[in-house]
């Protein structure tokens, strides 16, 4: 992995040395597959998320002045559960034909945080599934989608504490917060389930690493290298650890106490903070990047909404209307924009260099000049 680290630059680790070659061509489009990126689950979280939205605002006591119907949130589902057949499909041809690309993303120190993705779309799922489709789901579920999480947890939690160049305060950056995320909604959906250990050992796994990943992003990015225009969504996923965990721990208590009070305001803070600066978030072209403004904004909507059942006016009431219309309408926006680059323009997947680095470095000129001039001699 610290191949990485030498051939590529930037905060995303996608920008190729000036000393690096490609082992594909650079003036030609690569297949569709090579394009594909892990990252395009991100797509599956922001409609899979409205899901849960809308089923939070039918079936919660405090949006009950709405009068939203659960069907809205049957068709949602359902889309949602045809996106991630697509997406999962569609990836899962990468894995067949191009099994090593996706062997070096998974090995990216920064696009690894990304398999957690498919994992955390299928909790949504089951978060928001209909109770038309079934009230009651397995606990055996739960375990079935927490294990590939832990198993991934095993391996970037390791690298974090033992990695040597590959130690957190380097690989650090605000997508690594998916990472913890699996964490808190893996923990919402036991608690909903009536399970009790489990939902506590994820939810402190969780809680232990985002303080840490919180406490080092807020010292690591004012000083280290700033992330360019086109990543600046990302930074609104610092709001969805605290609001899911809020909501988490919610589930696991049986009321919104003060713990999940204490996380609800942090992220409500974060977001308020991060929404009031308009113009740091414009002037970059679209990318998939800009997914990351769903979830954050879902997970306050849904936090806020559980807010609102234990503290109820006319305030409350109108910061949960104001967020799901931003909410909705967000996704909305970012759902036919892509739509428009990926089938009109043409452009949503360009050539993924990251995956395309050579296996050994090369050496520089300079080095190459030496050496001849030394056999000269």
């Amino acid at each position: 992995m610290d191949r990485y680290f030498d051939a590529l630059e930037g905060p995303e680790l996608d920008t190729l040395r000036p000393i690096e070659e490609l082992v594909l061509p650079e003036d030609r489009r690569w297949p569709f597959l090579l394009r594909y990126p892990i990252s395009s689950f991100s797509i599956c979280l922001g409609i899979s998320s409205q899901a849960i939205l809308w089923k939070m605002l039918a079936i919660s006591p405090s949006t009950s002045f709405l009068h939203v119907s659960l069907r809205v949130n049957f068709v949602l589902w359902c889309i949602s559960v045809a996106l991630v057949v697509i997406v999962a499909s569609i990836y899962s041809l990468k894995v067949i034909f191009y099994f090593e690309a996706v062997h070096r993303e998974y090995c990216h120190p920064i696009r690894a945080n990304f398999f957690f993705a498919p994992w955390i779309v299928l909790i949504l799922l089951a978060l928001s599934v209909p109770p038309s489709v079934d009230k009651t789901l397995p606990h055996s579920l739960w375990y079935v989608l927490m294990t590939p999480i832990f198993c991934l947890e095993l391996k970037i939690y390791g690298q974090w504490m033992l990695g040597g160049t590959l130690r957190h305060f380097k690989m650090a950056n605000p997508s690594t917060y998916l990472a913890i995320t699996g964490n808190f909604v893996g923990a919402m959906l036991g608690a909903s389930m009536g399970l009790k250990e489990g939902p506590i050992f994820f939810f402190a796994i969780g809680l232990a690493h985002y303080l840490v990943l919180f406490v080092t992003l807020y010292q690591r990015l004012p000083t280290n290298e700033t992330l360019p225009k086109e990543l600046h969504p990302i930074f609104f996923l610092f709001v969805v650890p605290p609001s899911i965990a809020a909501m988490a721990w919610a589930r696991i208590q049986g009321s919104f106490d003060c713990g999940s009070r204490i996380g609800y305001f942090t992220a409500l803070f974060l977001f308020l903070s991060l929404a009031v600066r308009i113009n740091f978030f414009r002037g970059f072209r679209f990318s998939l990047a800009w997914w990351a403004y769903t979830v954050p904004t879902t997970s306050a909507s849904l936090s806020s909404i559980k807010y609102v059942d234990e503290v109820t006016n006319l305030m409350t009431r109108s910061l949960v209307v104001i967020l799901c219309v931003a909410s909705v309408l967000i996704v909305t926006a970012l759902l036919v924009t892509t739509a428009v680059h990926a089938f009109l323009l043409h452009d949503l997947f360009p050539n993924d260099i990251a995956i395309a680095i050579s296996e050994r470095p090369l050496k520089p000129i300079w080095k190459v000049f030496d050496l001849r001039h030394a056999r000269a001699q």
